[in-house]
């Protein structure tokens, strides 16, 4: 009989299946020799109060084998399938591509940067060299930012399609089952690479196409259709490749594609983002913090990890992208500027935990740009970066403060140690961000401490800009027919067009986009 439970112990008590196996007997009572096996279903950590548990819901096989999940997909060999161009190799395009793949079309990929393997060379350029390859770096290449930037999967975008099927197509690529399972499911980045790389074997197996270094640089339109694509200068017509639908998936920074849509008069629009700093703590603080212990946490805990919120003058004031035992990571993607990421390891066993911590920006506050229409946000997010340059040192170092001093408008003598690996330089952030960014920073950093009993110390150091949490720029869309509202054919899609943020929405945007191209077809 298979029954499903729910099981809250303390950690060192689940440690392994034989003392889940002993939980279920004791708590439920059934003899520990008919428990045949158990699945998880879900796991959580209870950290509200004093000791920490976890929840787990589990299957149970009492007196009957237990029945594994067997994940399979339909790829279809789609050699000579209808094609479908994509421009983008991040998780919108590689997501849409293995949809596209099970409908019967055949995707055809072009990925202005590198495959992974010969994207970490730039990476470490980046940080050995202080040298920004515009085409190859955290942002572009295979995988996208998400590749080098954690693996974090978590969503709560589940209305925009079926997370289950995504984090199983990561299973099915090499990804751990616990993803399947946890209520915050991360893979890393030491493993994320490996399973990109399945994907575009899986791709490639089926006849699907890969072109890297291949930039989109130009799209002749037709009237309302579109007649051409130029890649890396080379112009590709219908007559020779089928381009009457393009999925594009170019990410949040591909500042180059906004300019191209809009000097094709192609209709895109502004759109509110956020903007602020990257925050790095100890992550023993961190621990101590949350769940109420000591100089060392429960080693059966995994590292801590914290979401906050609060609003100040009428701006939202959140933390994003949250990294226990992470890295801080350079990822702007062209010279002369300055931008902040975090990642961890799968272990996430790093000294430091780091989180974006950023301000609601809207149009008011970049109308001193109105001249550049609809691009008038980015363009202000690109001179936030580039002054945080100019105050660096005009390196890769960035502009760095202790919390306690940045609360209280004071320049820090001396800087804690910190993980970004191309240094800090000592600088009074409140006379880089823009005044009502770093206002907005202080009166929620003051309400956190509040909240976290510890966190505002001058242990932490804040990193100037994070800047690049979601698109400046939306590129509008029918939101029955995914295509764009002016052009058809052409498919705005995930985080580059405004509509999708994270590896997992934006995946699922992509399948959405592959779907809605099916119909054309049909």
């Amino acid at each position: 009989m298979k029954r499903t439970l729910e099981l809250t112990a303390l950690p060192e008590q689940l440690k392994s299946d034989a003392d889940v196996k002993r939980e279920i007997s004791k708590n439920f009572g059934i003899p520990i020799n008919e428990i045949n096996g158990f699945t998880y279903l879900k796991k959580s950590i209870d950290a509200r109060k004093k000791p920490v548990r976890v929840n787990l819901t589990l299957a149970v096989f009492v007196n009957e084998n237990p029945i594994k999940e067997t994940i399979q997909f339909d790829f279809k060999n789609v050699t000579n399938g209808k094609e479908v161009a994509i421009i983008g190799a991040g998780p919108a395009g590689l997501f849409a591509a293995l949809q596209l793949i099970e409908l019967g079309l055949k995707p055809v990929i072009f990925e202005r940067g590198k495959n992974v393997r010969e994207r970490r060379r730039d990476l470490a350029n980046i940080t050995k060299n202080n040298t920004v390859n515009p085409e190859s770096n955290y942002c572009f290449g295979e995988g996208g930012a998400g590749t080098y930037s954690d693996g974090k999967l978590y969503t709560r975008s589940s209305k925009r399609g079926d997370v289950n099927r995504i984090l199983k197509l990561l299973v099915y690529h090499g990804a751990d089952e616990n993803i399947l399972y946890e209520s915050h499911p991360h893979i890393g980045t030491n493993k994320l690479p490996h399973i990109i790389e399945k994907i575009r074997e899986t791709i490639l197996s089926c006849g699907g196409e890969i072109h890297f270094n291949s930039k989109l640089t130009d799209i002749t339109l037709d009237g309302d259709k579109i007649k051409s694509i130029t890649i890396s200068n080379n112009e590709i017509q219908h007559s020779t490749f089928n381009i009457q639908n393009l999925i594009l998936a170019t990410g949040h920074s591909a500042r180059d594609i906004f300019e191209l849509l809009h000097r094709k008069k192609i209709a895109i629009e502004a759109k509110p983002f956020a903007l602020g700093v990257r925050i790095e703590h100890p992550q023993a603080l961190i621990d101590s913090i949350q769940y109420k212990c000591g100089v060392e946490r429960n080693p059966y805990l995994p590292a801590a990890s914290y979401s906050l919120v609060e609003q100040v003058n009428g701006r939202g004031v959140f933390s994003f992208c949250m990294c226990p035992g992470g890295i801080i990571a350079p990822a702007m993607t062209a010279p002369g500027e300055i931008v902040v990421n975090g990642w961890s390891p799968s272990k996430r066993n790093n000294p430091y935990a780091n989180s974006g911590m950023v301000v609601s920006i809207n149009a008011e506050d970049f109308k001193a740009f109105e001249k550049h229409g609809p691009l008038a946000g980015m363009y202000f997010q690109s001179m936030v970066e580039k002054n945080c340059f100019e105050q660096g040192n005009k390196t890769l170092q960035a502009p760095a403060q202790r919390m306690l001093d940045f609360v209280n408008n004071k320049t820090s003598n001396i800087l804690p140690d910190s993980s970004y690996l191309p240094g800090t330089v000592s600088r009074n952030l409140s006379e880089i961000l823009p005044s009502y960014v770093a206002k907005s920073l202080q009166g929620a950093i003051k309400a956190f401490g509040k909240k976290m009993h510890g966190y505002l110390t001058n242990e932490a150091i804040l990193l100037a800009t994070e800047s690049r949490t979601s698109s400046p720029v939306r590129i509008p869309r029918n939101k029955e027919t995914f295509e764009h509202i002016q052009i058809k054919g052409l498919y705005p899609c995930a985080e580059g067009a405004g509509y999708a943020g994270g590896i997992v929405s934006a995946a699922m945007d992509g399948e959405n986009c592959a779907k809605a191209i099916t119909g054309v077809f049909v």
